[in-house]
């Protein structure tokens, strides 16, 4: 078999084409978001006050490295961090108005470019896709509505 024709192939190239969708809307809404951003943006505005480590294991990141996109989305004005009143050595992350009012604008976007992504499937392939790779990751039960990560 080729590498072409395997699954961990196919994944990179669909991952590959997933990005590259999402950073052409971003880009032709004018706005700065990468799809880890969005994801943790998702996970931040669902669970108010969720602390760094929560928001990595719910979008599947990697704890080291989750601060770097916090500190990023907190630059951008979309989330804020403060010491938690539960635990002092946690902090908490909560969304901005700022941050609410561009998920409001970006959330149709991304909605609307799954479409593109899965373009060569027809609306039955999409579904059936989509729970399958539910199932292979192993997240059926993370099928939420507000749950678009990219």
């Amino acid at each position: 078999m080729k590498a072409r024709g395997m699954a961990g192939h196919l994944i990179r190239r669909l991952n590959q084409i997933s990005t590259q969708v999402f950073s052409k809307h971003m880009h032709n809404a004018g706005l700065d978001l990468t799809p880890v951003q969005f994801a943790a943006m998702d996970a931040i505005i669902t669970h108010p006050g969720i602390d760094q480590a929560s928001v990595a294991a719910l979008i599947a990141y990697d704890r080291a490295t989750i601060g770097g996109v916090i500190d990023r989305l907190e630059h951008k004005g979309y989330v804020r961090r403060e010491v938690s009143k539960r635990d002092r050595r946690a902090r908490e992350v909560r969304v901005t108005g700022k941050g609410a009012e561009a998920f409001e604008q970006i959330l149709p976007i991304v909605t609307a470019l799954q479409d593109e992504v899965l373009n060569g499937l027809d609306e039955t392939e999409r579904e059936t896709f989509l729970k399958l790779a539910h199932k292979a990751v192993g997240s059926e039960d993370d099928m939420e509505p507000s749950s678009h990560v990219e």
